[in-house]
C-alpha cells in the first residue's frame, strides 16, 4: 500500500496529507466546545480529501520519465499550490482576513518562516493557532525528508560543497543501493525520520506541560521549536507559563537545527563521525557563545557605569536572555527570551538588532529546518580564508586538513561563495521590488532578510520599532511570500531546474 502511495505524484500525496491534518484542529475545536471552528476544519478537510481522491484516480498510472527532477519540481509546486489549499479554513474562520492574508499565513508556516499578519494573536481561536503550528511542523518534517531524499542525491541544498567521495556510502542502510529509485528512497527516509521527528516533538511537549505550560501553548511551542518556525499561541515566551524552565527545555532542542547529524546518523554515511566533531555544530555553538558573551560584556559595562553590578541575579538573567535569543535567531527560530529586554533594563543600553540580522543570515546546519546561508557554507569559506592566510606566511607549504575539512570538495569554498552571491542578489532584488510597492528602504531590508532567512520574528525585533506585516500592501505580501519559498528551497535548487543537464541525469 505504502509503495503504491509513493508512486503517486508528490503534490497529490501532500494535498492528501494536508486534508487529513485538517481533522486534527477540527477535533481540538470540538473538544474545547468551539463547534463553528470545528465544523469549518472538518468540512474543509473532507472537501480536500474528496478532491485528493479524484486526483488519485486520474494520476494512478502516472509514471514520470525522470523521477528525481519530478520530485524537485513537485516540491516547488507544493510550496506554490499547497498553501492555497491549507489557507481555506483560516479564511472562513477569521472574519477580518482576506484570502491573501490566509495564503500568506500558510506560506509563512509551511516554509517555517513564522511571519504573521495577525498581530492580535488573542483574537484568533486556539484551534487556528494549533493549525498554524501544525502546518509549520509538517513543513519542517517535509524539509527534513526532502533534504536527504532529494537534495543530497542531487548535490544541492548545501550538499553541493561536500566531497562526492564522502557521499558514496550515503543511503546505504536506507536505500540498500546507490541506484535505488528516488520514490523508494523518499518512502524509506520518510519512514525512518517521521517517528523520530514526532517523538522529539512529543517529548518536548510533555516536558513543557510538566514545566507548567498550557496544553495548546505547549504543543505549539514544541512544534515550532522542532520546525524552527517561532510560532506561538500566546505571543512568545514573555507570556509563557513555563517561564525559565520552558526556555531551557526549548534551548536544548535547538541542537537539531545546528547539525543534521543529530537525527541523520546512519542515513548519510556519517554514522562514524562523533557529534562533537561535527564542524557545523562546533561552529554554531562557538558563534552562539561568543556573541552572547559579547552582549553580556556590553551590558555589564553599561551596568558598571550605572553602579548596578552588585545585582548578580540580574546579570545572570541578562546572560541567559542573550544566549537563548542569540541561539534562537542563529537557528532561524526567532523565539525571544523573556529576559531579553531585562538585559536592557539592567544596563540601560539597547540591544543591537543588526546583530540578530547577521545571525539569521548565517542560519543553521544543512538538511535541517533552519534557513539562512547555512553553517557548512560559512565553515567552508572560513577554512579557505585560513588557508589563504597560511600561504601568505608560508607560500610553499602543503595544506593539511582535519576530518571535517576533508569532507569538503576542492571547489567547496568557490561554490559556497557563488551561493552567497546568489543570496545577496536575492536580497537586493527583493528590496527593490518592495521599494517599488511603497515600502521604505530600512523596512524593506529587515523584511527581506526575515523572509529569505525564514526568520519571520526578526521583523519585530531587528528594527528600531516592530514592523507589522499586516500594514504592508497586498503586492508586497505576494513578493514576500515568493521570497519565503525562494529562501526555503534556495536559489541553487530553483536554478538547477533550468539546467538541461539536470533533466538528462
Amino acid at each position: 500500500m505504502f509503495a503504491r502511495i509513493a508512486e503517486l505524484p508528490f503534490l497529490v500525496v501532500l494535498i492528501g496529507i494536508g486534508g487529513i491534518a485538517m481533522l486534527i484542529p477540527a477535533a481540538h475545536a470540538a473538544a474545547i466546545g468551539d463547534i463553528e471552528t470545528s465544523r469549518v476544519f472538518f468540512y474543509s478537510g473532507l472537501l480536500v480529501l474528496i478532491v485528493t481522491g479524484l486526483l488519485v484516480i486520474s494520476t494512478l498510472n502516472y509514471q514520470p520519465a525522470r523521477q528525481a527532477p519530478s520530485l524537485l519540481v513537485g516540491l516547488l509546486a507544493a510550496f506554490l499550490v499547497l498553501p492555497a489549499v491549507l489557507a481555506f479554513p483560516i479564511y472562513e474562520i477569521v472574519a477580518y482576513a482576506n484570502y491573501l492574508d490566509a495564503w500568506f499565513e500558510m506560506v509563512s508556516a509551511m516554509t517555517t518562516t513564522g511571519a504573521t499578519v495577525f498581530d492580535a494573536y488573542w483574537l484568533l481561536p486556539p484551534s487556528v493557532h494549533l493549525w498554524r503550528g501544525l502546518v509549520a511542523w509538517m513543513g519542517g518534517l517535509l524539509f527534513w525528508i526532502c533534504a536527504l531524499a532529494i537534495f543530497a542525491p542531487m548535490s544541492i541544498g548545501g550538499f553541493e560543497i561536500r566531497d562526492r567521495i564522502s557521499e558514496m556510502s550515503a543511503f546505504s542502510e536506507v536505500g540498500g543501493s546507490q541506484r535505488v529509485a528516488p520514490s523508494d528512497r523518499l518512502r524509506r527516509i520518510s519512514a525512518a525520520l517521521t517517528p523520530l521527528y514526532a517523538g522529539l516533538t512529543v517529548v518536548l511537549w510533555i516536558a513543557l506541560l510538566i514545566a507548567g505550560e498550557a496544553p495548546n501553548a505547549a504543543l505549539v511551542h514544541a512544534m515550532s521549536t522542532l520546525s524552527t518556525s517561532g510560532i506561538s499561541a500566546v505571543g512568545g515566551f514573555y507570556r509563557a507559563e513555563s517561564g525559565l524552565v520552558g526556555e531551557i527545555l526549548v534551548f536544548v532542542f535547538f541542537v537539531f537545527a545546528l547539525s543534521r547529524l543529530t537525527y541523520s546518523r546512519g542515513l548519510m554515511g556519517e554514522e562514524r563521525t562523533p557529534l562533537w566533531q561535527d564542524s557545523e555544530l562546533r561552529l554554531g555553538l562557538t558563534l552562539a557563545v561568543a556573541v552572547s558573551l559579547s552582549l553580556f560584556a556590553r551590558h555589564f559595562i553599561g551596568a558598571f557605569d550605572a553602579e548596578t553590578t552588585s545585582e548578580t541575579t540580574n546579570a545572570l538573567r541578562a546572560f541567559w536572555g542573550g544566549l537563548f535569543t542569540v541561539t534562537s535567531f542563529l537557528t532561524t527560530t526567532g523565539f525571544e527570551s523573556a529576559e531579553w529586554l531585562g538585559a536592557t533594563d539592567w544596563s540601560g543600553l539597547s540591544t543591537p538588532g543588526l546583530m540578530l540580522v547577521g545571525l539569521s543570515l548565517i542560519g543553521g546546519g544543512i538538511a535541517t529546518t533552519a534557513g539562512g546561508v547555512k553553517l557548512l557554507r560559512v565553515y567552508a569559506l572560513m577554512k579557505h580564508g585560513e588557508r589563504e592566510l597560511e600561504r601568505l606566511v608560508h607560500p610553499s607549504s602543503i595544506g593539511g586538513a582535519g576530518q571535517a575539512a576533508r569532507r569538503i570538495r576542492r571547489e567547496g569554498a568557490y561554490v559556497a561563495w557563488i551561493f552567497f552571491m546568489l543570496f545577496a542578489l536575492s536580497i537586493a532584488a527583493t528590496i527593490v521590488l518592495l521599494s517599488l510597492f511603497g515600502v521604505q528602504f530600512e523596512t524593506a531590508m529587515v523584511l527581506t532578510v526575515a523572509v529569505l532567512s525564514t526568520t519571520g520574528p526578526l521583523a519585530e525585533i531587528a528594527g528600531e520599532a516592530p514592523i507589522a506585516f499586516s500594514g504592508l500592501p497586498d503586492p508586497a505580501l505576494v513578493v514576500l511570500s515568493l521570497a519565503m519559498i525562494l529562501g526555503r528551497l534556495e536559489a541553487l535548487a530553483i536554478i538547477a531546474m533550468f539546467n538541461p543537464e539536470f533533466w538528462r541525469r
